[in-house]
């Protein structure tokens, strides 16, 4: 008894130590996937004791002819119909590890099965039916395995045997669909001729196509490579809540979603970038104190600093930070009743974050009913779109094909769920500006003449006047006036614009996202190096995006004075001085600001200058005005020109 209860544990344990992925099995109607997966499982003995029999003795009752397919189509439905109807979840075994295989529908009426088992798996295999070759529906099937972020492709072409296993019908479909996956972004790992209903090249060889020496359908299973485990993956621990139990003690509650998490781990929040040590795991009822959590576990910890963090920030480490940015790729199902719309804005949640999102660009949409592509300003009910989503702010968020647990998200619209999606950073860049200083000898030293005293000395203070507006808007030109005028008063003034900067500073960036970012963050520091040397410094960029405005304001302290150069793009492609805007309707430049990138309006700006509706004179002295009061009358508050180091403006 006892070496029968031993025998059964080491078993157990012998399942359990077994690795496991998940396969999804797609294709057109008919080419044979219920089939192949039915042979699969009788071939390699995976099928329960007793199934094929209770298979055979019910075709039999019936007077039906025996399928192979009977064993994966357990449905009445099914059988009558002999199409597969919903999304079959079964364990399949070969020597090297378990599957899951799930048999996704071909029949366009259940696509949407498809998806929900194609979105959860680690690879595919694709059928393609010899006979009728390459059809539309095979190449949308291979469309929406990319779109869903499946990688890893085997190619089956099936019933070889009634095109007499001609290999110059396999190369010819081999040929055809490799270059249409190749056209959209994918390589197959394998290309297969079978005959699934006879099992050849299923599990053994099949002696009528010995031109093909690849490896068999169970072979190709086990050359797939196996996702990372959780406790593998980078730490992510969404905070769920803080619990404050004093002024000196706060636990940080949360569910780590992957990674391990250490007693003296530095972590790193998200987006908000604070940083702090951990000092203890916090777990309910425990007998011994922890040392390490991972992925799964639900626990509370400690900081060795007070830092204020909030419900939605990301724990991480330094090392291997989630990204940050206000804008990524999505592969997104939507499921609302109202049709999705550019520009309007949603919930987005991934975790316990929250964030305030829109669509800023349909690029595609993908109709679940035959997977046609189509252009379209709206997503409808149960289409699968490709969209670009832009975020109020940063979030904090990976590409789901690094980690799935923060590289997928939930749309709401009020308290509506309408829409799921997956993230992909593609054509966009990591807005996380490493701001540690990489020099290791390097030591603060006080300015040995102060703001005010350069201010006492100019006669005004130091600052930036940051111009922003859309290109033909008269940034340009209203700084070059203003400069001139405040020059001809005597006071220290500087310019700064694209053309003494990206000639320059700046002459390694282009024009893509990242690089316009950086680009703003170097106007931005050296900017403020200028005013505070005591020079009223004018920079005219277009930059179009809050966040960028932000950092700069946040990095210039009350240096910083906004000034929105306002002109509707009517006004300013009209003008359009430098010819761009017909460019860039030509589709001559890319990502350009009001044609096919967006303008966001800035809603703090210090001041508000319509070139749409006021003339040169009347817009530059209204500048004027505003540096003649924040730079030149401020002086008056000195008081005599005490000796501190003041902020100036």
């Amino acid at each position: 008894m006892a070496n029968a209860k031993q025998n059964i544990i080491e078993s157990i344990n012998t399942l359990t130590a077994r690795e496991q992925m998940k396969i999804v099995i797609v294709g057109h109607v008919d080419h044979g996937k219920s089939t192949l997966v039915g042979r699969l499982f009788y071939d390699t003995n995976s099928l329960p004791d007793g199934k094929f029999e209770q298979i055979q003795a019910l075709c039999k009752k019936r007077g039906m002819q025996f399928e192979w397919s009977f064993l994966m189509d357990a449905l009445q439905a099914e059988r009558d119909q002999e199409i597969t109807i919903d999304t079959s979840q079964i364990w399949f075994k070969t020597a090297q590890r378990d599957y899951v295989i799930i048999d996704a529908p071909g029949h366009k009426e259940f696509l949407k099965n498809m998806i929900s088992g194609a979105a959860s798996s680690e690879a595919a295999i694709l059928l393609i039916d010899a006979r009728e070759g390459v059809k539309e529906q095979s190449k949308r099937h291979g469309y929406l395995l990319h779109l869903l972020g499946v990688r890893q492709i085997a190619v089956a072409v099936n019933k070889m045997d009634l095109e007499d296993y001609s290999e110059k019908k396999f190369r010819k479909i081999e040929k055809e669909y490799k270059k249409y996956l190749a056209d959209i972004g994918v390589i197959p790992t394998d290309f297969i001729p079978i005959a699934a209903r006879d099992g050849e090249n299923m599990v053994r060889r099949s002696e009528h196509m010995p031109w093909y020496t690849g490896p068999t359908v169970v072979e190709a299973l086990d050359r797939f490579k196996k996702k990372p485990e959780l406790d593998d993956l980078p730490l992510r621990l969404p905070i769920q809540d803080v619990y404050r139990f004093d002024e000196h003690k706060r636990i940080f509650a949360g569910r780590v979603e992957s990674g391990t998490i250490k007693v003296g781990d530095e972590l790193i929040f998200s987006p908000s970038n604070k940083s702090s040590k951990v000092t203890s795991i916090e777990v309910w009822n425990a007998k011994e104190p922890w040392h390490e959590a991972g992925a799964g576990q639900c626990i509370g910890f400690t900081l060795d600093e007070q830092i204020f963090v909030e419900r939605g920030e990301i724990a991480s480490l330094h090392k291997d930070a989630p990204i940050l940015t206000n804008l990524f790729r999505a592969r997104l199902f939507w499921l609302g009743t109202e049709d999705l719309t550019q520009n309007k804005r949603y919930t987005m949640k991934i975790n316990t974050s929250e964030y305030k999102v829109e669509v800023r660009e349909i690029e595609q949409v993908v109709s679940t009913d035959d997977l046609s592509l189509n252009k379209s300003t709206t997503v409808s009910k149960n289409e699968v779109a490709e969209v670009i989503m832009k975020v109020r702010g940063l979030a904090a968020l990976d590409e789901f094909e690094q980690n799935q647990k923060t590289g997928r998200f939930m749309l709401m619209d009020g308290f509506n769920v309408v829409g799921g999606g997956i993230i992909s950073m593609e054509g966009f860049a990591n807005q996380r500006v490493e701001r540690k200083v990489k020099g290791k000898n390097l030591f603060a030293v006080d300015d040995v003449i102060t703001q005010n005293q350069r201010a006492m000395n100019n006669g005004h203070f130091g600052g930036v006047m940051w111009f922003t507006g859309l290109s033909g808007a008269g940034k340009t030109t209203l700084a070059q006036e203003l400069e001139k005028r405040l020059f001809a008063k005597g006071y220290q003034v500087f310019v700064l614009d694209g053309d003494n900067i990206r000639s320059g500073l700046c002459a390694d960036l282009g024009f893509e996202h990242k690089d316009r970012s950086e680009n703003l963050r170097r106007v931005a520091e050296v900017a403020n190096l200028f005013a505070k040397a005591g020079i009223i410094v004018i920079t005219a960029f277009i930059s179009p995006y809050a966040e960028d405005r932000r950092k700069a304001r946040n990095s210039m302290g009350e240096n910083f004075n906004c000034v929105y150069v306002k002109a509707d793009l009517k006004t300013c492609e009209k003008r359009d001085p430098k010819g761009l805007y017909k460019k860039a309707r030509a589709g001559e430049i890319a990502n350009f600001t009001g044609v096919s990138d967006t303008f966001e309006e800035p809603e703090n700006a210090d001041i508000i200058i319509d070139t749409s509706t006021q003339t040169l004179e009347e817009s530059v002295q209204q500048l004027e005005e505003y540096v003649m009061h924040n730079f030149v009358d401020a002086l008056k508050n000195l008081g005599g020109g005490e000796d501190t180091n003041g902020a100036g403006i």
